[in-house]
């Protein structure tokens, strides 16, 4: 292994482990915790790109569903039945999507926010229907998709939308240190 493929496999280690204690940093919501994964997801594509930004957060789903308690609510193969789950998928192809973009369009703050906010929807898109299957079929609770999109979406979009901005700065910031 060259010394590039070594600082490739030690960064997609590192923004899995990231991704793992975002999930730790929460703040409680009625429907689904906020979290700062979502935050790593971003950095993960916008600074190594669409593959590695997508093993990065793949590693980190693939160890949770491997058992390792590393999900907001725990780990291992019964999480799918969780509605949150589907964030969890989302969180994959918002790496790549963010990362897919950054790399077609000039580095800087309005291209990364764009990036990172198309990020941010297909996160929405995969995890709001997900919620709401697994919420009516499987633990059948009442609440009706409005409910769901209000709680998961429009409740959280804003401070996830600080989010996208945070990590647009910080990828302008980091992205010198990455391509060395």
């Amino acid at each position: 292994m060259n010394k590039n493929n070594n600082k490739k496999v030690a960064y997609v280690g590192l923004f899995a482990t990231l991704v793992m204690v975002g999930a730790f940093i929460k703040i409680p919501t009625p429907v689904i915790p906020f979290t700062l994964q979502f935050l790593f997801v971003c950095l993960a594509g916008l600074l190594l790109g669409s593959k590695m930004g997508f093993l990065s957060v793949f590693i980190y789903a693939a160890l949770g569903f491997a058992g390792l308690p590393v999900f907001t609510g725990g780990g291992g193969i019964a999480y799918v039945l969780q509605p949150t789950f589907g964030y969890i998928i989302g969180f994959i192809m918002c790496a790549f999507l963010a990362g897919f973009i950054s790399e077609r369009l000039k580095p800087n703050m309005i291209n990364y926010t764009l990036s990172a906010v198309c990020g941010l929807l297909l996160l929405h898109i995969i995890g709001i229907p997900y919620y709401y299957f697994i919420s009516h079929n499987i633990i059948e609770n009442n609440l009706t998709f409005k409910q769901i999109f209000l709680f998961c979406f429009i409740y959280t979009f804003p401070f996830d939308f600080i989010l996208s901005l945070i990590s647009a700065r910080l990828a302008l910031r980091l992205k010198p240190f990455i391509n060395r």
